[in-house]
């Protein structure tokens, strides 16, 4: 496995990300209360990120409603803890399974009666916006009042409850965006990764070769649906309050994908990056805006918009690829693999 993992990785790689991991596990020791929320925030994204990146990044199946997933990981996970006092860890074969089986279903109905492109897209949402109808209305998960996680201290960290201070839920985060990081790097160098890149670059060119396209497509969709949820767990735990308006919403699926989009569709590293550079500079741009006493609504969401449009114009494959070929990691110099 290990061998897998670094195989075609250039060693000036590695080295660079082993450093980022180190400066990423003593930054909390570094940092003030604010930066160490920003960059849970930016990590958040980074996991939720890769995980919709198996579905469109390396399957090429275009989801805008993968809020649903977050939604249904969250409020599976936080009312089984409220109602009945479960660990998250206890809920999470569960959450997985809900998450999963939606997934599975959007899939069966859409692969099975050729919806694709766009269309795939708009049903995505259309799912999404049904399960914020419906938990707007389900009374047993707090409906339209919300759900709020009992939260006894901050100071006392409990990882089996995940109830405590935000630097322990930075290091879950981050604990979670590694492993992200080496199951898709695993996923990459399988059969199936193969696979779904061959069926994002030419659908009808992988059947006509023997793939079982709606096989590896219905993979991909419920993997990632699967993974998503579990973010939707740290944020149930992390806010500890949970609004249909507020996790089911188109918007909070544009926020999960413009990571990848911005850093680069069906890379490694590019929902990482695209965090980095769309939560952080965000968020920068929050804080001058307080610091010079400028409220003006809207601003971060106009801001992810010109982000969006200067990549798509100047940089159509994602800032990773260029970073990538700056600081000498690009297969075409170093004749290793892609990353």
């Amino acid at each position: 496995m290990i061998a897998t993992l670094v195989a075609d990785v250039p060693r000036r790689g590695l080295v660079l990300l082993l450093l980022l991991l180190a400066a990423l596990v003593a930054a909390p020791l570094l940092v003030n209360d604010y930066l160490l929320t920003v960059l849970i925030l930016i990590l958040y994204f980074a996991y939720a990120g890769q995980a919709w990146n198996i579905m469109m990044g390396f399957a090429g199946q275009l989801s805008l409603g993968h809020a649903l997933y977050v939604g249904l990981g969250a409020y599976t996970a936080a009312a089984l803890f409220f109602h009945f006092g479960l660990s998250p860890w206890i809920s999470l074969p569960l959450a997985l399974a809900v998450s999963g089986l939606v997934g599975a279903i959007m899939g069966l109905l859409a692969f099975r009666f050729g919806v694709a492109g766009v269309y795939f897209a708009i049903l995505t949402i259309a799912v999404a916006e049904f399960a914020r109808i419906g938990f707007d209305h389900w009374s047993w998960v707090g409906g339209s009042a919300g759900l709020f996680v009992p939260v006894a201290n901050y100071t006392q960290n409990d990882l089996w409850t995940l109830r405590g201070s935000p630097r322990m839920f930075y290091y879950v985060i981050l604990a979670l965006t590694v492993l992200a990081l080496l199951v898709c790097r695993l996923l990459l160098k399988s059969r199936a990764g193969y696979y779904w890149q061959a069926i994002r670059e030419d659908e009808d060119a992988a059947r006509a070769l023997g793939v079982n396209t709606f096989r590896y497509k219905m993979y991909a969709v419920v993997l990632s649906a699967a993974m998503t949820s579990l973010a939707g767990i740290f944020f149930a735990f992390y806010y500890n309050n949970l609004f249909p308006e507020q996790v089911f919403t188109i918007g909070r699926s544009i926020e999960l994908i413009l990571g990848p989009i911005i850093g680069g569709l069906g890379t490694l590293i590019g929902p990482i990056v695209g965090a980095f550079l769309i939560t952080g500079l965000a968020e920068a741009l929050h804080e001058a805006m307080l610091r010079i006493g400028i409220d003006v609504p809207g601003a971060k969401q106009v801001f992810y918009g010109v982000c969006l449009l200067v990549v798509v114009m100047a940089l159509p494959h994602g800032v990773w690829p260029p970073l990538r070929r700056l600081l000498g990691l690009d297969p075409k110099t170093s004749g290793k693999g892609k990353a």
